[in-house]
């Protein structure tokens, strides 16, 4: 071999306050104690970079990036500081924090560079494999370069930025590409080429010196080697191994090729430029770009098991196979840094925890802490599992729910699913799927959102339930979003959802005092609204149902501390109506069904009974003396919640009376309060739904707290075009549906399908919009022996009773709602089932 392929690594790690989280300027005091050889400066004081000795095997790297961390950390222990290698630290503000280390050379670079250099406030690893040709180095530097996104994603340690989620797993990687040399090397003939392309870089003064070529992967500037400098430093030490491992065989692979005389094709500079781009957004977490000439997105994991599979030789070679396929079977187990750092603050929310988290995993084992709970070597773990991690192992919020399901065997499985039934068979727990009468299915894994979830999602929802309630009053009154342009009166009035019967309601009357939404959460943990439903929001009598199944059939499952009892939340749909209608009134509150054969009859009955209602069909009511009536004994009404199969207006005793009408007219004089009143569906129509952030900004002068899905309206020419070529990763939806009824997953559709869709969307343009496919999440559900993942989404309810920030309350109390084998659409009238959700409050 001409390469000597021997390695080293250079490691630039965080100092950390241990009771302030947060970064120390303290490198300056920590080197004067440490050797020169091994620890250095770097831009920022909260620095230190360690350089390890040159060695020949991954076992000596490890060994030598141990020996350096533990020096480290002595030292820096006996001031009270710790040390973090990750890409960025969460508790860190680069207007805060950033403190110069005062050399010439750094200073002079300040000076040049000014907010660019404020904001390195970055750490990352670079290694290097022994190449003393440099002509070579040039050559194979360029070979490796397509492959470098890979060992990117292995790495990504930088998901917090200004101590905000920044949506990458890298930013420390979008951060560093804003210097001016950066990125992957042109083509180069020779070393020559390769210095004169330095000096250029120098003579014109974009850089300072030949230290700041910093390209993804060069010649080193102070040793014979080859330098990766595209990877965040790596809290595990064992990560870091794994990509100077795969680096090596990478580098022996590309000299290979070039001592038999391979063509070399490089991939183009703005694809290798978004392979980098993808993986410091994904991570693991998602999908990267294959290394090819024409790249194609793949699933993070088979990323890396295709190029280890590739290098298998030269792995071989090296000695190193064996170790380095199982160092990638274990992170891609437990998740990059990224992942655990988000896992950390889901749990309370709190960076802090970020922080003791990349501390003690710095501090820690090289192969990371090991595991709780064995893995579930059946589950067939994905990106985007809310209960099961990529290891296959569960969360730290479902350990012990899983350890007691674990314990069921088949026999005691199928008695608790029998249980099951047999409750749902007792209560009448029974839905109507397309004219047919079934169970209402719950699974028996709970599905469990926590204090910091729960604060972010009630929040966020409320804000939303505001701001929709103000559009409706707006919008069948003085309709000032219209004239202010941020809705047209054509959007409004050919809406379906639009009803010239609601601008009759007197205009400060609250119009939605209960209101639904639709939440999905995506493969990298964050939740958005999918769908607003101001009309009959069903579900929570559901909801209700499944807590009291499962605390009858696994009354022994491990509840935790804080779970909120969702019955509590039964009885203020009475409180909320009385608000609403007066709550100086005497008079009675009622439900109004459709009657036994509704869908939703058992919540009808659930609810009418908690919340002290009376629950009436037509022939309960009649109008006299201008109020509506109970015929049972004469007492009027207050308020009549609706929850019809059919529009109130076209409600009708079983003579012809038009009694929807008069109850119309009763409402429009002041007389009853309707809830939800007619004309609600203008503002949880789909097109609607694409300029609900404009409204939250317009109603209430605040940015959404919960992002929507990307919509698209088809009677917009430009968006439509934009759908018509894209309907096959689009999901469409007719603007007046629901229920799931009419809706097209393009990349679940048959090209029969995407055809006709294509067709129905040029014959009613503006019938139809498309969303950008979310890739909802998932959740472990029994299939009658095993555990298998489920697509979920959530239903939250809020309660309405005016406009102002304390008059709108999301109750603790949510319907998860699961999906069929392989499908993505969970609504029961689609054959989809239910979960028990444990909401956890502080």
């Amino acid at each position: 071999m001409t390469a000597e392929l021997t390695l080293g690594a250079e490691e630039e790690l965080h100092l950390v306050d241990l009771e302030r989280r947060t970064l120390s300027a303290s490198a300056p005091q920590l080197l004067s104690r440490l050797p020169s050889e091994s620890f250095s400066a770097e831009l920022q004081r909260s620095t230190v970079e360690t350089n390890t000795e040159v060695v020949t095997s991954l076992s000596g790297l490890r060994d030598e990036i141990l020996r350096l961390r533990r020096q480290l950390i002595d030292v820096a222990g006996a001031e009270g500081l710790g040390v973090a290698a990750v890409g960025t630290a969460a508790r860190s503000a680069y207007g805060d924090d950033f403190e110069l280390t005062a050399t010439g050379r750094f200073g002079r670079m300040h000076d040049q560079y000014r907010l660019l250099v404020d904001e390195q406030l970055i750490c990352g690893t670079q290694v290097h494999v022994g190449v003393s040709d440099r002509d070579l180095a040039v050559e194979i530097a360029q070979r490796v370069t397509r492959d470098l996104p890979i060992l990117l994603a292995l790495s990504a340690s930088s998901p917090y930025w200004n101590e905000e989620d920044t949506g990458y797993a890298s930013m420390r990687t979008m951060i560093w590409q804003r210097w001016p040399s950066t990125g992957s090397l042109p083509v180069l003939a020779s070393a020559d080429a390769y210095d004169e392309l330095v000096a250029d870089l120098v003579r014109t003064g974009v850089i300072a010196d030949a230290k700041m070529a910093y390209f993804d992967v060069r010649p080193s500037s102070h040793a014979p080697t080859l330098e990766l400098r595209v990877c965040d430093a790596c809290p595990v030490v064992d990560d870091a191994v794994l990509v100077a491992g795969i680096f090596r065989a990478l580098v022996r692979e590309a000299e290979q090729e070039i001592e038999r005389g391979a063509p070399f094709a490089p991939m183009s500079g703005p694809l290798h430029r978004a392979a980098t781009w993808q993986a410091a957004r994904n991570g693991l977490a998602g999908k990267l770009l294959t290394p090819v000439v024409h790249p194609e997105p793949v699933p993070a994991a088979d990323a890396v098991r295709a190029l280890i599979a590739r290098l298998r030789p030269q792995l071989e070679d090296l000695g190193d196979f064996r170790e380095v396929a199982e160092l990638a079977e274990d992170t891609l187990a437990r998740g990059s840094s990224a992942d655990r750092q988000r896992a950390a603050f889901a749990e309370r929310g709190r960076l802090d925890d970020v922080m003791d988290l990349v501390v003690e995993e710095t501090h820690g084992p090289p192969g990371g802490k090991p595991p709780h709970v064995p893995a579930l070597r059946t589950y067939p773990a994905r990106a985007g599992d809310e209960a099961i991690g990529l290891g296959a192992r569960p969360r730290a919020a479902y350990e012990d729910v899983i350890a007691r399901l674990r314990e069921l065997d088949p026999a005691e499985l199928a008695d608790a699913e029998a249980r099951r039934d047999a409750w749902a068979e007792r209560e009448g727990l029974i839905v109507t799927v397309k004219g047919d009468t079934g169970r209402f299915d719950v699974d028996l894994v709970p599905r469990v959102v926590n204090a910091h979830e729960w604060a972010e999602l009630s929040a966020g929802l409320e804000q939303r339930a505001r701001a929709l309630e103000c559009f409706l009053q707006d919008v069948y009154g003085p309709a000032q979003v219209v004239k202010d342009g941020i809705v047209t009166e054509s959007d409004l009035v050919t809406c379906p959802g639009w009803s010239d019967d609601g601008k009759r309601l007197p205009h400060d009357v609250v119009r939605a005092p209960v209101m639904g939404f639709d939440l999905v959460r995506d493969e990298r943990g964050e939740w958005r609204v999918l769908e607003d439903n101001l009309r009959n929001p069903s579900g929570l009598a559901f909801a209700v149902a499944a807590r009291e199944m499962l605390d009858e059939v696994l009354p022994d499952l491990p509840r935790p501390a804080g779970l909120v009892d969702p019955r509590a939340s039964l009885p203020v749909l009475g409180e909320t109506l009385r608000r609403c209608a007066g709550e100086d009134g005497t008079g009675a509150l009622a439900l109004l069904s459709s009657g036994p054969s509704s869908i939703s009859w058992y919540e009808h009955r659930r609810l009418a009974d908690a919340a002290g209602l009376d629950l009436v069909v037509a022939a309960d009511l009649v109008v006299e003396d201008g109020r509506v009536r109970l015929v049972a004994d004469g007492r009027p009404l207050d308020a009549l919640y609706v929850r019809l199969d059919e529009t109130l207006v076209e409600l009708r005793t079983d003579d012809g009376h038009p009694l929807g009408k008069e109850i119309l007219d009763v409402a429009a004089a002041g007389g009853v309060l309707l809830a939800n009143a007619p004309g609600n569906g203008v503002a949880d129509d789909k097109a609607t739904y694409r300029v609900v952030p404009e409204l939250i900004a317009y109603y209430l002068d605040e940015r959404p707290l919960l992002d929507s899905v990307p919509t698209y309206r088809t009677d917009d020419e430009t968006e439509r075009r934009i759908v018509l070529d894209r309907i096959d990763e689009l999901v469409t939806k007719p603007v007046g549906g629901h229920g799931g009824h009419g809706v097209l997953v393009g990349p679940l559709a048959s090209t029969a399908e995407i055809a006709d869709r294509r067709r129905a969307i040029r014959e009613d343009t503006g019938g139809w919009v498309a969303q950008e496919t979310v890739s909802l999440s998932s959740h472990p559900t029994f299939d009658g022996t095993t555990l298998q993942p489920r697509r979920v989404d959530l239903r939250i309810f809020v309660h309405v009773t005016g406009t102002g920030p304390d008059q709108v309350r999301a109750l603790p109390v949510g319907l998860t709602r699961v999906a069929g084998p392989g499908s993505l659409i969970v609504n029961s009238t689609q054959g989809g089932g239910g979960k028990d959700t444990w909401i956890v409050a502080d």
